[in-house]
């Protein structure tokens, strides 16, 4: 069979896997360990749009996938969101492999096991949570996991304040985890407190259950890409056990425009023609900053909510309840909003949000 891959000259990941049940990799497994392609591109850009006027690219579009609903349906989902170019290729071979493999199995073919921890690296806001949900439930509907759903933690969730403390924390997160996602943001500050801060032990912990348990549940490490590198270097055990380390690139303005576009859609909002032109100059200025980071879809989810609330008050100001009035986002929303910004998450004052 040939599966609809992109044409891109460098290597793309192979995943070697054995259906139901997670194993480590063995060092000499002849399925390759390659760096996965990367980049991301814009669905509206290579894809067709569907009878709702979704944009598609086609990759999941095959009897073996469109075959089992709850697959198909969060392959469906994933391919709707913009960008994620290199996160779509990865789940499409893992789903590939792990489909080719079960026809293997009834072919009485060796099927190499396979561990599937993972290391999410990238800027804040350019989709690491939401691609955890997504891969809970793809790995859920391939058999992989029985349950698929993620908890998600961070090292105040983990870390406790006496000796023997952060350990059991540490196993409660990973016993609410079983049978699904374990999902650490900012997974670097365990290592960051010196010799004698607990976020050690709650490292101990975790990579102790990765191989005791290493058939039950998933765990997924997130952060900034040298913070993630770092962390990675802190303990010699822990990069042989993270087989699949997948970056998340910033966000194009193009991109980050079209996310906006959504989340007004969503709303039942609309931009005017000159609103979206203010709302990609924003885009454009925060993202040369160098700090805060710049925290792509999560700002610009900011940007539109902010807007929606500068519009609130001018309608109700000017007295217009039209269906037109109380839709449009006009020039003067987005500006008043971007007239009052101190930084994200604050208005002129510094209040947050």
């Amino acid at each position: 069979m040939a599966y609809p891959f992109a044409a891109d000259p460098r290597p793309t990941v192979l995943i070697g896997g054995r259906g139901r049940e997670f194993a480590p990799a063995r060092p000499h497994s002849p399925v390759p360990k390659q760096e996965l392609r990367g980049g991301t591109f814009v669905l509206a850009r290579t894809g067709t749009r569907d009878a709702q006027g979704n944009v598609r690219s086609g990759l999941f579009d095959l009897p073996e996938i469109q075959s089992r609903p709850d697959l198909y349906g969060a392959l469906a989902e994933l391919e709707r969101l913009i960008g994620l170019g290199e996160l779509k290729t990865f789940v499409f071979e893992l789903v590939a492999f792990v489909l080719v493999s079960e026809r293997r199995r009834q072919m009485g073919l060796r099927v190499q096991p396979q561990s599937y921890h993972m290391v999410f690296s990238g800027s804040p806001g350019t989709g690491k949570t939401t691609a955890a949900r997504l891969l809970g439930r793809v790995f859920a509907a391939l058999g992989l996991l029985p349950r698929g759903h993620v908890v998600e933690v961070e090292r105040a969730d983990l870390v406790g304040e006496y000796i023997g403390h952060t350990a059991q924390r540490t196993r409660d997160a990973i016993q609410r985890a079983m049978g699904g996602i374990l999902f650490i943001d900012e997974a670097y500050s365990l290592a960051r407190g010196g010799e004698r801060d607990f976020g050690r032990e709650a490292i101990d912990t975790l990579v102790k259950a990765m191989e005791d348990h290493r058939e039950r549940f998933l765990l997924i490490l997130a952060g900034y890409e040298r913070e993630m590198e770092e962390f990675l270097a802190t303990n010699p055990g822990l990069p042989s056990r993270f087989p699949f380390r997948l970056r998340f690139p910033d966000y194009t303005v193009e991109e980050l425009l079209a996310i906006a576009d959504l989340f007004v859609e969503e709303r039942d909002y609309r931009l005017a023609p000159g609103a979206r032109a203010a709302l990609e100059r924003l885009i454009v200025r925060e993202k040369r900053k160098f700090y805060p980071p710049f925290s792509n879809a999560r700002f610009v989810r900011n940007v539109v909510e902010g807007a929606i609330r500068a519009h609130a008050a001018r309608v109700l100001r000017e007295g217009r309840m039209s269906p037109q009035d109380l839709t449009l986002l006009t020039v003067r929303d987005v500006e008043a909003w971007e007239g009052g910004f101190a930084g994200e998450g604050t208005n002129e004052r510094g209040l947050r949000w």
